[in-house]
C-alpha cells in the first residue's frame, strides 16, 4: 500500500515538474473517434494549452454538422484512459465547460481556466488524484502527455458523446525539429555539390 502511494506521489511530482511551461495539444473531433464509433457527419477541432507553471488551461473548440443539438453537458476533457488513444472513461477530468454553446449543431468556444481552482475540475477526478487542484492538474498534464486524454462534444443524438478526439501534441517535439533541420542541411549540401560538380 505504501508503494502505491509513493508511486502516485512520484507521478504527481513528475507531472508537476516535467511539464512546467505551456504545452499545446490538438484533436480532430468526429463520430468515428467515439467509443463505440458512430456515423455522425459532425466534425470539429479542439486546441488545448496547459501550463503547469502558470497553472492555466486554455481550451478552444470549433464544431459543426452535429446530428443532435448540444446538451446541458456539452463538452469537457476526459482523462485518463487505460490505454493511450483508445477507449473512453466515465466522467470528465475538467468540469463541463462554462459558457459552451448549448442547443446548437455548430459553434465555437474559447476559455481560459485557472488550474488552482478546484471548481474547474470534476470532483471525482480531484478525489482520485490526491484531493487537491495541484494533484488534478498534474494528473491531467501527465494524461495529456501520455495520450490518455480526449475531448468530446455531447448532443441529443448521442448524450454520451457525438464527436470525440484524443488530444495529441500540437507541434513537433524538439527532436523532430532536429531531424528536419538535419535533413534540410543534407539537402542543401547535396544541391551545392550537384551545382559544383
Amino acid at each position: 500500500m505504501k508503494t502505491t502511494h509513493f508511486g502516485l506521489c512520484a507521478a504527481l511530482l513528475f507531472g508537476a515538474t516535467a511539464f512546467a511551461g505551456p504545452i499545446s495539444y490538438s484533436a480532430i473531433l468526429n463520430g468515428l473517434n467515439e467509443s463505440p464509433p458512430n456515423a455522425s457527419p459532425g466534425t470539429g477541432f479542439a486546441f488545448v494549452t496547459i501550463d503547469t507553471g502558470a497553472h492555466s488551461l486554455i481550451v478552444s473548440v470549433n464544431f459543426a454538422g452535429l446530428l443532435g443539438t448540444t446538451t446541458a453537458f456539452p463538452s469537457h476533457i476526459h482523462c485518463c484512459t487505460a490505454v493511450p488513444f483508445v477507449g473512453r472513461i466515465g466522467g470528465g477530468a475538467t468540469q463541463i465547460f462554462p459558457g459552451f454553446p448549448v442547443g446548437v449543431t455548430s459553434g465555437s468556444y474559447l476559455m481560459s481556466f485557472d488550474d488552482t481552482l478546484l471548481a474547474n475540475f470534476n470532483p471525482a477526478f480531484v478525489t482520485a488524484n490526491g484531493g487537491t487542484a495541484a494533484g488534478a492538474e498534474a494528473a491531467l498534464a501527465l494524461g495529456l502527455a501520455q495520450g490518455r486524454a480526449y475531448l468530446n462534444v455531447h448532443s441529443t443524438f448521442l448524450p454520451g458523446g457525438e464527436i470525440k478526439g484524443f488530444l495529441v501534441p500540437a507541434v513537433p517535439e524538439p527532436a523532430s525539429f532536429l531531424l528536419v533541420g538535419a535533413a534540410l542541411a543534407a539537402l542543401v549540401i547535396r544541391r551545392r555539390r550537384a551545382v559544383r560538380g
